[in-house]
C-alpha cells in the first residue's frame, strides 16, 4: 500500500506592495491589499453601484456650492499602512482641502479619506466590514458610513470610537467635515 507524499508546510506567500499592486491584479476584478496579502472579489452588483452613486451625487453637488475639499469615486485605492502595505478602495471618498495632497497623486494617496462611504453586498461578510472600518479608523479617517441596503439602515462610525445605527426614516450628517450636509436615507432606498 503506497502512502501520498507528506504535506508540505504552509507558508505565507511573499507580501505585494502597493507599488506592485496595479500589476497583479486581475482584470475586472475588485482588489485589495490587506496587510501585503492580494484580495479579490467579483464585480458588485447593479443596486450596489447605484446606491453608491447616489450617495456620491449628493455630496458632490453639496461641494458646489460649499467647495471645501474632493470627492473620489468607487475603486480609488488608499495606502493606509506599510511593511506590510494595506491598500483599501471605498465606494466613495472625501478630503477636506487642506488633506488634500497637491498635486493629486496618479497613484495610491498615502493617507485615509476623512469621510469615507462603504455600501455593503450581498456577499460582505460582518468581520471583513468591521476589519475594513478598523483600517480607516486607524489610518485617521474621521467618519465612516456603512450603507446596508438590503436592511435599509445605515452605520455610522467615528473617530472617537462611537457608534450610530441609522434606518430609512433618519437622516445621514456631514457633522463637522460637510457642515449643513444632510442625506434622508429614504431617498437611497425608493
Amino acid at each position: 500500500m503506497k502512502t501520498a507524499p507528506p504535506t508540505p508546510p504552509m507558508t505565507r506567500t511573499r507580501d505585494i506592495t502597493a507599488e506592485q499592486l496595479p500589476y497583479v491584479s486581475p482584470p475586472h476584478k475588485s482588489t485589495e491589499l490587506v496587510r501585503g496579502q492580494l484580495i479579490v472579489r467579483e464585480p458588485r452588483g447593479s443596486r450596489h453601484g447605484n446606491l453608491a452613486a447616489k450617495v456620491l451625487v449628493a455630496i458632490g453637488i453639496y461641494l458646489h456650492t460649499h467647495p471645501v475639499g474632493e470627492l473620489f469615486a468607487a475603486e480609488t485605492g488608499f495606502t493606509l499602512q506599510r511593511e506590510p502595505d494595506t491598500v483599501r478602495a471605498p465606494d466613495v471618498a472625501f478630503i477636506r482641502n487642506e488633506r488634500l495632497p497637491n498635486p493629486i497623486p496618479v497613484g495610491y494617496p498615502e493617507l485615509a479619506p476623512d469621510l469615507v462611504v462603504e455600501v455593503l453586498s450581498p456577499s460582505d461578510r460582518a468581520g471583513m466590514v468591521l476589519a475594513k472600518v478598523g483600517d480607516w479608523l486607524d489610518a485617521g479617517a474621521a467618519l465612516v458610513w456603512v450603507i446596508d441596503p438590503a436592511r435599509k439602515t445605515a452605520r455610522v462610525y467615528c473617530a472617537d470610537g462611537s457608534e450610530r445605527l441609522l434606518d430609512a426614516a433618519d437622516t445621514l450628517s456631514g457633522e463637522e467635515l460637510l457642515p449643513g450636509f444632510e442625506l434622508p436615507l429614504a431617498t437611497l432606498f425608493d
